[in-house]
């Protein structure tokens, strides 16, 4: 690591995805670059508390399951039953390495991690606090907040008892734990009720809502609400929390439709909150909304012009993925401002285009769900004339050889022209699938149809040949 100095050309808030975006893209066209982190180590919250242990979780379950339902392992007798704490020790060996590799990045490119939790002073200086009282002070030509998001916690409910948890403390469960409430269906809902369910743990799943995940699909929604309760998922709809009542050897859920659930443990799974208190923005004249949010426009700045936010911070879509691209984004775009401000010109390649707003969603429900671009219910009321394609990954050779034949790749399509207008996959490795889709999709006209899935050789057998099932299955429908 460099010497501290005190001013930097950029300071960014954050090591998760959005601020290691934002940091590396501003140092490799030559501006000097500071970061400030208020934890211990580098990642944020998605290496130590949610993407990377919550799916190095999923995959030790999903090979425990393997090992259990594999004919060949139960016919010598072999079966393998492991409690979450023996299986969180996978995860803790991912999130090691994720942190080793990620310190690298910083170390590399002599940019410096400035510890304590950030505070404005004014518009151009940062105040980093650290735990024992000392502080450093940082002054920047422009601002990058990528502080993250937590789980949301309303009032009245004691997460301090050791059988109610959330997002970010589920993972330390050590409770013998065979049945679980899940209040919120959502996405994180969703996975962690077909985690639990995998594990023989009873699930109950709260939704507020008349369906489980409605911005997506409804054919792939079906699949997973037929899929969890088929697992023994029970789900309940359209119920809201009135009260939580914790006791020693449980907790019971008040519903305000009079229904009570005991279970032995609570997870807390309604909504997330921006991590913006403590940082001094009414200072600035930035003002988050009621969920913690910091508003940006299109170029992903802040009210300040030379305060820029990016990630979970301003809100959904909240991935990972998306928040490594919005603060690469901001960087290039303060890159461009910096070199007019100086009376330059702007270096080709500094001003990357807008993030694209077509961002793949990755649900890792067992099986998974990824999903792009435009739904039945979204090209209905649109009229827009389609059809669609289907590949039923239990006619692919593939699924069968693994045996993860639950699933289907569904393709829809313009019936005049061709082009591809949604891809919606439900499924083992989903959130890989859809990225051959994806790139077909970003081809310019008229690249982007039906017809490269028909005309391309896919190799054989593989999951890849779904796109060709499903793009002959569609095509067939138009005569």
């Amino acid at each position: 690591m460099t010497d501290l100095a005190s001013e930097y050309d950029v300071i960014v808030v954050g090591t998760g995805p959005g601020g290691e975006g934002a940091a590396m893209q501003a140092v490799k066209h030559g501006k000097s670059v500071a970061v400030v982190e208020r934890d211990p180590a580098v990642g944020g919250s998605c290496t130590h508390k949610g993407t990377i242990p919550s799916k190095a979780l999923r995959y030790a379950i999903f090979q425990m399951t393997e090992v259990n339902n594999n004919v060949l392992f139960r016919e010598h007798g072999l079966t393998a039953h492991f409690m979450i704490p023996d299986l969180r020790r996978r995860a803790k060996s991912v999130i090691e390495a994720q942190v080793k590799m990620r310190t690298a990045f910083y170390d590399r490119n002599d940019i410096p991690i400035v510890r304590g939790v950030a505070r404005f002073i004014d518009p151009h200086t940062i105040e980093a606090v650290q735990a024992d009282g000392s502080h450093a002070e940082l002054r920047g030509k422009y601002i990058v907040l990528a502080t993250g998001s937590r789980p949301y916690r309303p009032a009245g409910i004691d997460f301090g008892h050791p059988r109610i948890f959330d997002s970010d403390t589920v993972l330390n469960l050590d409770l013998n734990v065979k049945s679980i409430t899940i209040v919120g269906a959502g996405v994180i809902g969703c996975e962690y009720a077909s985690m639990f369910r995998n594990l023989e743990i009873k699930v109950n799943l709260i939704n507020n809502r008349d369906r489980l995940l409605d911005f997506l699909d409804e054919e792939i929604v079906d699949a997973l609400s037929y899929h969890l309760r088929e697992r023994g998922v029970i789900i309940r709809h359209r119920e809201e929390t009135e009260r939580i009542e914790a006791t020693d050897d449980g907790v019971i859920l008040h519903l305000k439709s009079g229904k009570q659930l005991k279970t032995d443990a609570l997870l807390w799974a309604a909504g997330r909150t921006g991590n913006t208190d403590g940082l001094g923005l009414e200072e600035i004249g930035v003002k988050p909304d009621q969920r913690g949010n910091i508003p940006v426009n299109q170029h992903m700045q802040t009210v300040v012009p030379h305060i820029y936010a990016a990630g979970d911070v301003i809100g959904p879509p909240a991935l990972a993925s998306a928040a490594y691209n919005q603060g690469r984004y901001a960087a290039s775009h303060l890159l461009c401002v910096l070199a007019e401000a100086n009376g330059e010109l702007a270096i080709e390649g500094d001003c990357g285009p807008v993030p694209s707003l077509d961002i793949p969603t990755g649900i890792y429900t067992s099986p998974e769900i990824s999903s792009l671009g435009k739904t039945e219910r979204e090209l209905t009321e649109g009229k827009i004339p389609y059809e669609v394609g289907h590949a039923h990954f239990k006619s692919i050779a593939r699924a069968q050889i693994t045996g993860q034949t639950t699933g289907m790749l569904k393709l829809l399509f313009h019936r005049e022209t061709m082009e591809i207008l949604g891809i919606h996959c439900f499924g083992s490795n989903a959130s890989e699938i859809i990225h051959i889709g994806q790139a077909i999709m970003a081809q310019p006209k008229p690249h982007n149809t039906l017809m490269y899935f028909i005309n391309t050789t896919f190799n054989y057998p593989t999951m890849a040949e779904a796109y060709r099932v499903a793009a002959l299955n569609g095509y067939n429908r138009l005569f």
